[in-house]
């Protein structure tokens, strides 16, 4: 019998992830049987799956708690790719803290936790990172959401931005703007068991004076790109540094300081996009990857 596989998505998701329909033909050429289910489904009998892929759950970033208990439960029953101690690990930012420990090169960071003054932290850090520009985020987010840049000039606006996500209970990050960015673009390398897969650029997604999207993400203007070696390095740093062994998929989102050194953003293990569009065999590569790693069937 052919392997059935879940690619876990949301129902807000489905029809804007344009990865499944690549993924899914990749999986039946290599072999499964492979359908679309959403992660808060009821009806979904997970245990019918040999192994579950998440892949478009975009819409656990305010309601983290149920979707880290979901994932729980969900690898008793199959198994879960990427694992639950990376979801857990991955889906906070405080793992920005983990990599600069190891000695991964990141882009400056001062997270800002519940309780504390919104104004005050966002003085100091401007004090000590002297930004023209900054961004403001939450710790736990996805897609650009709830994120927007500020300048001088904007810092009651940005105190109050803070002051939002930290009364809601969310610990927030800031960072300086790199202006590279605006000219080179973000790089996000992608790897399939730790081997380098393809690249993408990502052209800017936040513009001075835009407000923070509630959408589920920011819209993207992504095409291919070949990464420098610089880059390339970079990655392999973040993922040798990593906590647990390497997982099936990763994303590694970098950007270029002033210095014009790439330095790491953010690493995705929970539910990036993977831009299949830009690869012609990514997908395969993948569901290549995914079937040699297929748990054997239970009896």
């Amino acid at each position: 019998m052919r392997p059935r596989v879940a690619l876990v998505s949301a129902r807000a998701a489905r029809h804007l992830d344009e990865d499944l329909a690549p993924l899914l033909a990749a999986l039946h050429q290599a072999g499964a049987d492979a359908a679309v289910a959403d992660w808060d489904d009821p009806e979904v009998d997970w245990r019918a799956f040999r192994l579950a892929l998440l892949r478009s759950t975009w819409d656990y970033t305010e309601r983290l708690a149920q979707f880290l208990a979901w994932a729980d439960r969900t690898s008793k029953l199959t198994t879960l790719v990427n694992s639950p101690a990376v979801v857990r690990w991955n889906t906070d930012k405080h793992y920005l803290r983990d990599l600069a420990r190891a000695g991964v090169p990141i882009v400056s960071t001062r997270f800002v936790e519940p309780g504390e003054d919104s104004a005050q932290a966002l003085q100091g850090f401007l004090a000590h990172e002297c930004a023209g520009e900054w961004v403001v985020k939450p710790a736990v987010g996805a897609g650009s959401r709830d994120a927007a840049r500020y300048a001088r000039g904007d810092e009651r606006a940005a105190a109050a931005h803070i002051e939002r996500l930290l009364q809601a209970g969310r610990s927030v990050l800031l960072q300086p703007y790199l202006a590279q960015v605006d000219r080179h673009g973000e790089t996000a390398l992608i790897y399939f068991g730790g081997r380098f897969s393809h690249a993408i650029r990502k052209g800017p997604l936040l513009r001075r004076g835009d407000a923070p999207t509630d959408a589920l993400f920011a819209e993207e203007h992504i095409t291919a790109r070949t990464p420098a070696a610089e880059e390339l390095q970079v990655a392999e740093r973040v993922l040798a540094a990593l906590p647990f062994a390497t997982p099936l998929y990763a994303r590694v989102d970098e950007i270029r300081c002033e210095d014009g050194k790439p330095v790491l953003l953010e690493l995705e293990l929970t539910e990036p996009s993977l831009f299949f569009a830009h690869d012609p065999g990514a997908a395969r590569r993948l569901a290549d990857q995914l079937c040699c790693q297929l748990p054997p069937p239970s009896r």
